[in-house]
């Protein structure tokens, strides 16, 4: 079905431009290397006609690529029809895509054009494509390969339309074709480009960018002059491993702004997953838990580092503070334990003094 307003409202939040309404080409909104580099790759294949599978996990952002890809296409003034194979049982997703006639089934009053057919000469968005059953796979399928469509419940009078075909999935295809769950056939002929989205925890460049351009979309809908996130704000924001990634950024914003009195979001707003501090109570669940076997305390420093590191966003002297530990121990145990970073990101010069002392044991 056609997204709702406020669906465009965050659909231009997330990407810039005023969005879908007057058919300007949405632009994503961050500023990562991974985020310039995926704009340009949208750049280069709206330009063609090919068939894209975006893939991705929840709250990404696939649709918005999807939109973007259709606004900067030949087709932008042509409709862009999203589809969302989860929501609906086959015999509906079957009309949905396909249409019917009247008396086909109980509750078909009259005819009723489907998505491909209504999107000739578009674009139709098929969100969650793994979650189609094999049957409806198979339909797709011969209308990928003969353009042609036929509505539920007609004799005959095939219609042949021309429309793009983007598809998304959380899921790994491949592995559902090994398991027999989807069609291999069909993977080929929809993965034509394949664009794969980076959880939000793997850009955190982009998350004050869009919680900003949330800000802005919400101040408007609830009537709230709010300026922006303060300082500790921020810091909590980068913080956070987002695993509901772009989506749950937006719910976290627009319930911070409910709560907040002041003219920018502080950090006591904001109300995220498991972000509280673990206590050394009794009464508290260990934070490292020793196999059997045992394992070296190396590993444990090493694997408390880089989980500083990533929350921080491979800044060393927010990951020592997370630690509680100076920014010259964290750069020294850094080297020590020869941690690599992500490429783009360079850990600092190692400091002259030979040693540096250990990071303190909890009791």
């Amino acid at each position: 079905m056609e997204a709702t307003s406020r669906e465009f409202s965050s659909l231009s939040a997330v990407a810039g431009g005023t969005g879908a309404r007057n058919k300007q080409h949405l632009r994503l909104i961050g500023k990562s290397g991974q985020i310039h580099a995926l704009q340009a790759e949208i750049d280069r294949v709206a330009r063609s006609d090919a068939k894209v599978l975006i893939t991705g996990e929840s709250g990404v952002g696939k649709e918005i690529v999807s939109r973007s890809i259709h606004y900067g296409s030949p087709r932008a003034t042509m409709m862009f029809a999203p589809v969302n194979c989860a929501g609906l049982p086959e015999t509906l997703l079957e009309s949905e895509l396909f249409g019917h006639v009247k008396g086909s089934f109980t509750g078909a009053y009259r005819d009723k054009p489907g998505k491909l057919e209504s999107a000739h000469m578009g674009t139709v968005f098929l969100d969650e494509i793994g979650e189609m059953t094999l049957r409806m796979q198979g339909l797709l399928l011969r209308f990928l390969e003969t353009g042609e469509i036929q509505r539920v419940g007609a004799d005959g009078g095939a219609r042949h339309v021309n429309v793009r075909i983007i598809g998304a999935t959380h899921r790994n295809l491949r592995d559902m074709i090994t398991q027999g769950s989807f069609r291999e056939d069909l993977y080929y002929r929809l993965n034509v480009v394949s664009i794969e989205m980076p959880p939000l925890r793997e850009r955190k460049d982009d998350i004050v960018p869009l919680a900003t351009s949330f800000i802005r979309k919400f101040s408007g809908e609830l009537k709230k002059k709010i300026e922006g996130l303060d300082p500790d704000a921020q810091k909590l924001l980068m913080r956070y491993n987002w695993p509901g990634n772009i989506r749950e950024l937006e719910n976290a914003i627009e319930r911070a702004m409910l709560l907040a009195e002041g003219r920018a979001i502080s950090s006591d707003d904001l109300r995220l997953g498991d972000t509280q501090t673990v206590g050394t109570g009794r009464d508290q669940a260990p934070l490292v838990k020793i196999p059997p076997t045992g394992i070296a305390l190396e590993e444990i420093e090493r694997h408390a580092l880089i989980e500083a590191l990533k929350m921080s966003n491979w800044v060393q002297k927010d990951a020592a503070e997370l630690l509680a530990i100076s920014p010259r121990v964290m750069n020294y145990k850094i080297k020590t334990l020869g941690i690599e970073f992500p490429r783009g990101r360079r850990a600092a010069a190692l400091p002259p003094s030979p040693q540096a002392p250990p990071i303190a044991a909890a009791s």
